[in-house]
């Protein structure tokens, strides 16, 4: 094996293929690894050996389970700065923010192996109606299958860790494709799960090119799959194996809604920081912000300087908050779509300029109805501001679009919070904060073009598995 070539996974042993693949850094292109790519036939031992164990992994141990998935969390803890490092390498966001990644990948490992301590059978007598006398029903939840996990490049870790923390916990072997662009945070976690005593063919992390995914999406043998990515691929996914079940987590053009009961201060930074966090690359990024119009004329300079002033730069640099985009392409796909609402009327408040893949964090106001950077995500360092007259004018404004992720509302009023609850068209919505707030042990996910299913620990394990009954018959109840 060429030690300068990064193996991957096949049922828990390290392996190389035929190719290679060269992963780049966004900030200045410099190499930063090379990783081994399967070959076909590799990539079909994985899936025969991930079907062959899925009984064995079914009858695994609690304990066993629980304790491979508190190792993940001890040694993803004690290798954080390093792995903080790599994220940063690979995906170009920030030193800070690929640390507080690392540290959700440790709860999340950690969180898994609390609920599956505490998933438990459930128990209920059946003689409540005559025809159930001395009967008992025993509830489980066993695994569909095993489960395709394909994950993104923008949390490269932590979204790769939502899907294989649940398997495990739940007992399904699970076959990973990382995102092509950024597959070494997913390597490592392969390594450090080889470290368990996890059986062979429980565990895959398949770096494979995204035009060789189809095989792995319509194998049989793989009948859960779980995506996390762009739209247009997840409903095609969804399409494509209609008798599989499939979880999407897709796409999003967050709103955030300040109202006059807010305090400004803390709504101009939370929002300003929020929409620029990874480099805008995050589903639940802030991207529209409707501001109540009595306030607008005060708010909007506030958030104008949180934004101004918001260190871009080298993301290896400590003090940098806003790295560059994963590609040169996608920063000028961003700056496309702004000067196309500039082109229509909307005004730069601040930013609008690109240097290589670095894109600045940028407000725009007056941004025509139908803009791009209103209508789709822009999955970039933009912010629209709009002012409204009043709630009613904001909340139908949050729900006409396409997508339903999450959405934030700023505000002291209960009497709104629960109406927001009730009326916004989004999988969650965060009171007081920006739609950009995610705890990874809470149910996570949207509707409409976002996606079906949710993630979260208890809830991903929920997807991963169905009910079975057993009835116990002839009991001295």
């Amino acid at each position: 094996m060429d030690m300068n070539v990064t193996p991957f996974w096949l049922a828990g042993r390290a392996a190389t293929g035929d190719e290679e693949l060269t992963v780049t850094h966004p900030y200045d292109g410099r190499v930063v690894g090379t990783v081994a790519v399967p070959t076909p036939q590799q990539v079909e031992e994985a899936i025969a050996k991930a079907h062959a164990v899925r009984r064995d992994a079914a009858a695994l141990p609690v304990h066993v389970r629980a304790e491979a998935l508190m190792h993940v969390s001890r040694r993803l803890e004690e290798r954080a700065e390093e792995i903080a490092k790599l994220i940063t390498a690979e995906n170009g966001k920030p030193l800070m923010w690929a640390r507080v990644e690392v540290k959700r990948a440790v709860s999340v490992f950690r969180f898994a192996a609390e609920e599956t301590r505490r998933w438990n059978p459930t128990m209920q007598r059946l003689d409540t109606d005559q025809g159930g006398e001395g009967r008992l029903v025993y509830v489980s939840r066993v695994p569909k299958g095993p489960v395709l996990g394909i994950s993104p490049f923008n949390f490269p870790l932590n979204l790769t860790a939502h899907k294989v923390a649940p398997a495990i916990a739940v007992g399904a072997p699970i076959v990973v494709k990382p995102a092509p662009a950024t597959p070494l945070s997913a390597l490592v976690l392969g390594e450090i799960l080889a470290e368990t005593d996890l059986p062979e063919g429980m565990f895959s992390v398949l770096p494979v090119p995204n035009e060789r995914a189809s095989d792995l999406v319509e194998d049989e043998r793989l009948p859960i799959v779980s995506f996390t990515g762009s739209v247009p691929v997840g409903w095609s996914i969804n399409e494509r194996v209609p008798r599989k079940h499939v979880t999407l987590e897709l796409g999003g053009n967050g709103a955030a809604v300040v109202l006059p009961d807010s305090d400004l201060d803390w709504a101009a930074q939370r929002i300003g920081l929020f929409s620029n966090y990874q480099a805008g690359q995050s589903c639940i990024a802030v991207q529209r912000v409707y501001v109540d119009r009595s306030v607008y004329e005060e708010f909007l300079p506030k958030l104008a300087e949180v934004v101004g002033g918001l260190v871009t730069g080298d993301p290896s640099d400590e003090k940098v908050q806003v790295g560059p985009l994963v590609s040169e392409d996608a920063a000028r796909r961003v700056e496309s779509w702004v000067d196309e609402a500039v082109a229509a009327g909307a005004k730069v408040v601040t930013g609008g300029a690109r240097e290589g893949a670095t894109y600045a964090p940028t407000v725009l106001s007056d941004v025509p109805a139908d803009a791009r950077v209103l209508r789709e995500e822009v999955f970039g360092p933009v912010l629209a501001v709009q002012p409204v007259d009043g709630v009613d004018e904001a909340f139908a404004l949050v729900n006409d679009s396409a997508f339903g992720l999450q959405a934030g509302v700023f505000t002291r009023s209960l009497d709104v919070a629960f109406r927001a609850q009730r009326e916004l068209e989004v999988g969650g919505v965060i009171i007081g904060d920006v739609p950009s707030y995610r705890a990874d042990q809470m149910p996570y996910g949207g509707v409409k073009d976002s996606g079906v299913g949710r993630e979260g620990l208890r809830s991903a394990m929920d997807d991963y598995t169905e009910e079975k009954i057993m009835v116990l018959t002839g009991l001295p109840l």
